[in-house]
């Protein structure tokens, strides 16, 4: 049974199948969708060696490269960028499935590829837990929270204290373009009185002009405790963990941590992680920082024995903050790489 909306059709998961566990697979179409990116597809000056090397790859995605077949192009912009994507297309050849790739690129002396490709492949699994076949159900505003792993929002404070996230992307180009009204000028500048509505603010009743404008980026949600756009975001947590790392979790919001037994935590974010840290250990955070934070979560494994033994049973709390230029940029790995998992033989 297909699932009931195509989204992203462009992000490059429509050319992957899958193997016996539901993990990707990867494909010389994806890999050929990967060259056809404007870093890679050949201009009206591109040399004649580039070209050749271009529809050569096309041809036969997994051919090797020679390191002096990129010191001839002209373009040296262009040689740098297909030595981005050869290291790249090696990470994906090194693993039998993309999310194994995915896992292995924050291992080891960090991550060697363009933040563009680590947003993508981040993106490919997220479509995929939502719209596999095997995962049903999914609805427009679990879609756009699961944007916010893989493109920064920024964010807007209003005066009436209601906390609004667009894509950042789409608010600098219409920023640029002067073609946004009321809801992108308050989330640009911070404040401006509404006049006209140009970004929609997405709930569950117009939740349906999500589906055939996934691709724009273009709706805005209320990141305010108790706004259905947090408990979609809790729900596209829940499956990413369960998709990688084959344990269940359940995770809403949280007002504050109260618990004189607080044993562990992720931030979702660089900043969420400080300010975290240093509750945690006592350290004075600054009111500046605290405002910050955007949210709370409480996550509590279904299965204690998941856990390591000695915080076993115990809440797990995550948070996610803005930084100071009213960005967030969550960093949906940690969750793979910091949660308290019992140790498997």
């Amino acid at each position: 049974m297909a699932p009931a909306h195509d989204f992203w059709p462009n992000c490059g998961y429509g050319l992957l199948t899958s193997d016996a566990q539901g993990h990707l697979l990867i494909s010389d179409d994806f890999f050929r969708s990967l060259l056809l990116r404007p870093e890679l597809a050949p201009v009206a000056d591109s040399c004649a060696a580039e070209i050749a090397l271009h529809a050569r790859l096309l041809q036969t995605p997994r051919q090797e490269i020679a390191p002096d077949e990129l010191a001839v192009l002209q373009d040296r912009d262009a040689a740098d960028n297909y030595a981005v994507w050869l290291r790249f297309r090696a990470r994906l050849l090194a693993e039998p499935t993309l999310e194994a790739c995915y896992r292995a690129l924050f291992q080891g002396e960090g991550v060697d590829v363009p933040p563009l490709l680590v947003q993508q492949l981040t993106q490919v699994v997220v479509r995929h837990l939502l719209g596999g076949a095997a995962t049903q159900g999914v609805t427009a505003l679990q879609a756009r929270a699961a944007e916010m792993l893989f493109r920064t929002q920024k964010i807007s404070v209003q005066e009436d204290g209601a906390v609004m996230a667009a894509d950042d992307e789409t608010v600098e180009r219409h920023a640029l373009s002067g073609s946004f009204g009321s809801v992108g000028e308050l989330l640009k500048q911070g404040g401006v009185p509404l006049r006209s509505v140009d970004l929609d603010v997405l709930n569950p009743d117009n939740a349906e002009v999500y589906w055939p404008r996934s691709e724009h980026f273009d709706t805005v949600v209320s990141l305010n405790h108790g706004q259905p756009a947090l408990d979609a975001l809790c729900r596209v947590l829940e499956r990413w963990i369960a998709h990688f790392l084959q344990v269940e979790v359940r995770i809403q919001t949280d007002r504050e941590i109260v618990d004189a037994h607080w044993v562990w935590h992720v931030g979702l974010d660089a900043q969420a992680s400080s300010i975290l840290n240093d509750l945690y250990t006592g350290a004075e955070v600054e009111e500046d920082r605290l405002r910050r934070m955007l949210c709370l979560f409480r996550l509590e494994f279904v299965n204690p024995a998941d856990m390591l033994a000695e915080v076993a049973g115990r809440p797990v709390y995550l948070a996610m903050a803005m930084d100071e230029q009213n960005r967030l940029k969550l960093k949906p790995q940690n969750l793979l790489l910091n949660l308290p998992l019992a140790r498997r033989s």
